[in-house]
């Protein structure tokens, strides 16, 4: 692995999410080093960022605003699925335990030879095949 961390959806719904004021602003310190080729992530954080905004933020985040975010995001390196993302992802399942789609992100980071996940999701201090999960809202 390396020293490249992945995102998961939650960091980037918060570094868009002004709620919880310290929540938003390690999420945009971390989105930052993203931006700057530190960290990965993957089409289904993509997906599913976009559709919180749309759905939950509704009034804040029009189709317009949310397709300015993705172009915003362009930079961060992006890991695609295929067939045996799937397939490693039905692995991380029967392995851990965990639920397919985190199993999906657990794969994309192991595939972008992520060394960390940076989640709220997922069991920080886990590590799912030599990949560790890290809660970075953890005070």
């Amino acid at each position: 692995m390396s020293d490249r961390e992945f995102l998961d959806t939650n960091v980037l719904v918060y570094a868009f999410d002004v709620a919880d004021r310290r929540k938003h602003e390690i999420a945009q310190a971390l989105t930052v080093r993203a931006l700057a080729g530190e960290s990965a992530i993957s089409a289904q954080v993509l997906s599913e960022l976009s559709a919180i905004l749309l759905q939950k933020y509704r009034a804040t985040y029009d189709a317009r605003a949310v397709l300015a975010i993705l172009d915003s995001l362009r930079p961060i390196p992006l890991i695609v699925p295929d067939a045996a993302m799937v397939r490693r992802a039905v692995e991380a399942y029967a392995a851990y335990g965990i639920h397919f789609y985190d199993g999906m992100i657990v794969a994309a980071a192991e595939r972008g030879r992520c060394g960390e996940i940076f989640s709220e999701d997922l069991n920080a201090g886990q590590e799912y095949f030599g990949v560790s999960v890290v809660n970075p809202f953890v005070a």
